[in-house]
């Protein structure tokens, strides 16, 4: 947490962070913003639910912090990247990116949004390193949809072999 929390303008989000990843890293059997917040002694999920989407804070640099924490640490010749996705059943159609697609969570077709993931491999561990989120036709082509999401203009589809890299 050292070399992220200059990422975090506040101390109650860097905190909240803290306890984020200690949640994400436990044997919870199940990981979200309630059982993360009761594992912390918070009484709702709030606190987490600020902090993931709400709270001034740079993910992307934590995101490139992390990576080049995963490279000192990990950092091998035989190292591999792995992309793989995952769908989240979410209902309606506002959420960005979401529509009617196959998703393995699921195992059916279903209203879903979905994420891809970059891991770094090797063997010695793995960790994640970056994330997007993936924006069907359905949603790129749709100019007005995407302004009113807050999706930057020019946002375009893309398979995973055209994903872009940072």
């Amino acid at each position: 947490m050292a070399q992220v929390a200059g990422r975090f303008a506040r101390v109650e989000p860097r905190r909240r962070a803290r306890a984020l990843v200690l949640g994400l890293v436990s044997d919870l059997p199940r990981k979200n913003c309630w059982t993360l917040a009761e594992q912390t002694g918070d009484a709702t999920p709030d606190g987490m639910q600020h902090l993931l989407s709400r709270a001034a804070w740079d993910a992307d640099a934590v995101r490139d912090d992390v990576r080049a924490i995963a490279v000192e640490h990990l950092g091998s010749d035989d190292a591999m990247l792995v992309v793989d996705e995952t769908g989240d059943v979410k209902k309606g159609e506002h959420t960005v990116g979401v529509q009617r697609q196959y998703t393995g969570t699921a195992g059916r077709i279903e209203n879903a949004q979905v994420g891809v993931f970059l891991t770094y491999t090797t063997k010695t561990g793995h960790t994640l390193i970056d994330r997007e989120l993936h924006l069907p036709v359905s949603w790129t082509e749709n100019a007005d949809r995407c302004a009113q999401a807050g999706i930057p203009d020019g946002t375009g589809f893309a398979t995973k072999p055209n994903w872009p890299s940072r």
